[in-house]
């Protein structure tokens, strides 16, 4: 009976998704496609940005990791989420004031064409993989959920998110996301509250980890040591990410860019706890962790159909709302950074939605080979710390960085990466750090920066261009 009416559910909120969509206003530019014109008001973007950094990880795998880890596994995304909009509060008027719209375009005015195109190929990667690992959520979800096949699982939920996505642009993305929030708050709460409900509150999950001999389970700073090097690399990644300076691009003014970033860093609070203490409730609830995951046993098992079925649709949103957005990232990229210039915007918009439909085409080949959640999105993370973070950040900052550093750390951390990612592979190369650990991010980073700082003062200083920019991002 569950399965049939969280069927119903999603077929009924899938075409809730199309109605909003075809009826929103239309885009005649690529500038609408990709920003809404600059016309959203920061609450919206705000949401959105909550949407985008609120997927199957947050969702699922951290409520998993809540059960055997206790209260520390907000370190997993809690931390570098909230440490990444820290961040950005803190640039997001910079940001906006720069005034081009993408990261590629800030990265040309800033160093040089090729340096442009070197960063938009790592962004177009990182947004590919990590949409793809989304999709690994939604078929794992959608998988255990409704009984389906795990391919045809995932091809359906991808199609879904693929056909708004496509006809809908930017402001599509934005709309379908506020509808999602809402209804990922609103099942975030409820499977909050029948878990606490069902496990006796917190002082019973308290004396359960203690029975059970779990040491440090309820407190936070448990999960320091071990998922450090998440916040190392999730944190360096996520403040970088393009999907989210999208949206600070997309604000009216500098203002209302700083408004959003605020508002979803307080929002991330009180979400993140919810799905912590949601894992840890499990363990008063199950003597091991359940095969599908803690959140979708408490709804199978804890709760009656059509309150399950809400859940459900709920939780479903969560994932396609971060996977929207990061293929129309992905698309942005590839149709304003490294392929579309000079033509109509006729032709751009019919190229904008082909780059919508092949980022998502190479993202689904990608999930149905890695199954895995976390080794994707740490694929993602690695490239655009190493690769990315150093020459985008000190952009803003140093005016003795040149186009030649930036193209040479660039080029140094894509090389670092690739190296610990053959190695991964199982090929047998030399290295003194541990695979997939802070060390290897902390030296990916000071090799970026090394090569960065060496370049650029090696060769000739872009004066000119470089105060240029930072003046403009300063507001003078």
């Amino acid at each position: 009976m569950l399965k049939g009416i969280s069927l119903i559910g999603l077929l009924i909120y899938f075409a809730v998704l199309l109605i909003a969509v075809t009826k929103e206003k239309k885009n005649h530019t690529v500038e609408d496609y990709f920003f809404a014109g600059r016309t959203l008001p920061f609450w919206a973007l705000s949401i959105t940005f909550i949407a985008s950094w609120w997927g199957a990880g947050s969702a699922i795998s951290t409520a998993d990791l809540a059960f055997t880890d206790g209260l520390g596994a907000f370190w997993y995304y809690g931390v570098p989420v909230l440490l990444s909009t820290f961040l950005m509060i803190l640039g997001a008027k910079g940001i906006r004031r720069v005034g081009y719209l993408t990261q590629g375009e800030m990265i040309n005015a800033r160093y040089s064409p090729l340096a442009a195109k070197l960063l938009s190929v790592m962004i177009l990667v990182f947004m590919t993989l990590n949409a793809a690992s989304q999709m690994v959520g939604i078929g794992n979800f959608f998988g255990t959920y409704l009984g389906m096949n795990y391919e045809i699982a995932v091809v359906v939920g991808t199609g879904i998110v693929l056909i708004y996505s496509m006809f809908g642009g930017f402001r599509g993305v934005v709309l379908t996301d506020i509808i999602q929030f809402v209804l990922l708050a609103i099942s975030a709460f409820i499977v909050f509250i029948v878990a606490m409900i069902n496990s006796g509150g917190f002082e019973n999950i308290a004396l359960t980890a203690e029975q059970a001999g779990i040491e440090g389970y309820m407190s936070f700073s448990a999960g320091a040591g071990k998922y450090m090097v998440y916040v190392i690399t999730f944190g360096g990644a996520w403040v970088i990410q393009a999907n989210v300076w999208q949206r600070i691009s997309a604000a009216r003014d500098d203002k209302d860019a700083r408004k959003m970033t605020v508002m979803s860093f307080f929002a991330y609070i009180p979400l993140y706890l919810m799905v912590v203490l949601t894992g840890m409730a499990g363990i008063t609830l199950f003597d091991d962790i359940p095969q599908g995951g803690v959140v979708t046993a408490i709804v199978t098992q804890y709760m009656n159909p059509v309150l399950g079925a809400l859940v459900f649709v709920g939780i479903s949103a969560a994932i396609m709302s971060t996977m929207d957005s990061l293929i129309n990232t992905g698309a942005m990229t590839l149709s304003i950074d490294l392929v579309g210039k000079g033509e109509s915007e006729e032709k751009k918009l019919k190229f904008s939605r082909f780059a919508t439909l092949l980022v998502t085409g190479v993202a689904l080949i990608i999930s149905l080979r890695i199954r895995s959640i976390l080794e994707i999105a740490w694929m993602a993370s690695d490239i655009i710390t190493t690769g990315v973070l150093v020459p985008l950040v000190m952009g803003f900052f140093w005016k003795r960085g040149n186009s030649k550093g930036a193209v040479a750390s660039m080029a140094a951390g894509l090389i670092y990466c690739l190296y610990n990612l053959i190695i991964g592979f199982g090929v047998q190369l030399p290295s003194f750090w541990e695979q997939q650990s802070a060390l290897q991010v902390i030296l990916g980073v000071l090799l970026s920066l090394i090569v960065y700082v060496s370049v650029s003062l090696l060769t000739a200083p872009e004066t000119e261009k470089a105060e240029e920019f930072i003046k403009k991002s300063r507001g003078k």
